[in-house]
């Protein structure tokens, strides 16, 4: 992912909700979300890598990763694909995959991995969290609950647009009993940027961090490719809407999965 939204034990109703963009090179091959026979994840696959960037197991445990922003990039080393990292995260627990990380995220080029299982035991009663690795800065955080984002820097990073889409979530989540999918993907598809004064300084070019301002990116080379929704509700329905975009921004597909976790 590039960019998610999260509201943590903020709705009556739906102790999870997760608003969230992927951004990739619109040559990248990719495949759609779906259900991975071999291990039960629902994920899209990076069909470069054979990773994926999001993935939510039938229990309703979830674990994303943002890749880090942060130039130069030393190329002249050999590193291993972030996104197993996200189907690591669904094969050991969340102790294992903490001291994992801390020992060995050299391995990988700048990531941040956001993972946490709010359901199992019924761990949402005691407001169950989230956790973040920051690969760069070398930080875990725990998250028990509130609104916040995660884009391409550092976890406690607030760049026009996640602030802008935090608050938007925010302000939906407070004004709605019921949380619709489609309404929130529209929350995804703002495509203002920022004022020049406020652009973040990553090391790219301006015409680049402008584009990438936005929350919905367009662009002829690169852009938002697809974004997904994942609600879980109190009653342990868990629901992921996917929307995946052609490179002109207009939605090429549209898909729901539903299941009681």
């Amino acid at each position: 992912m590039c960019i998610l939204f999260i509201a943590l034990h903020q709705h009556p109703q739906y102790p999870l909700i997760i608003a969230a963009n992927r951004d990739e090179f619109h040559q990248r091959p990719t495949q759609a979300m779906h259900w991975w026979p071999d291990n039960q994840l629902l994920a899209g696959k990076d069909l470069a890598a054979g990773g994926t960037w999001m993935a939510i197991a039938k229990t309703g445990q979830f674990a994303a990763l943002t890749n880090f922003r942060k130039l130069p990039i030393d190329n002249s080393r050999e590193y291993q694909s972030r996104g197993d990292l996200v189907l690591s995260a669904h094969e050991v627990t969340s102790n294992e995959l903490s001291a994992y990380l801390t020992a060995s995220s050299n391995k990988y080029q700048g990531f941040n991995l956001l993972w946490g299982d709010i359901w199992r035991n019924n761990a949402w009663r005691n407001k169950a969290g989230l956790t973040c690795f920051d690969s760069v800065n070398q930080t875990l955080t725990h998250k028990q609950s509130g609104f916040f984002s995660l884009c391409n820097g550092a976890f406690d990073d607030i760049w026009p647009k996640m602030a802008k889409g935090e608050q938007a979530l925010e302000h939906y989540v407070n004004t709605h009993s019921d949380i619709r999918h489609e309404e929130l993907q529209a929350l995804l598809t703002d495509k203002q940027t920022a004022p020049d004064n406020l652009l973040p300084n990553t090391g790219l070019p301006y015409d680049w961090e402008k584009q990438l301002s936005a929350i919905f990116i367009q662009g002829e080379e690169y852009g938002t490719r697809s974004s997904c929704i994942y609600t879980l509700s109190h009653a342990g329905v868990a629901q992921v809407s996917e929307f995946t975009y052609q490179a002109s921004s207009d939605i090429s597909n549209h898909a729901t999965f539903q299941w009681q976790v």
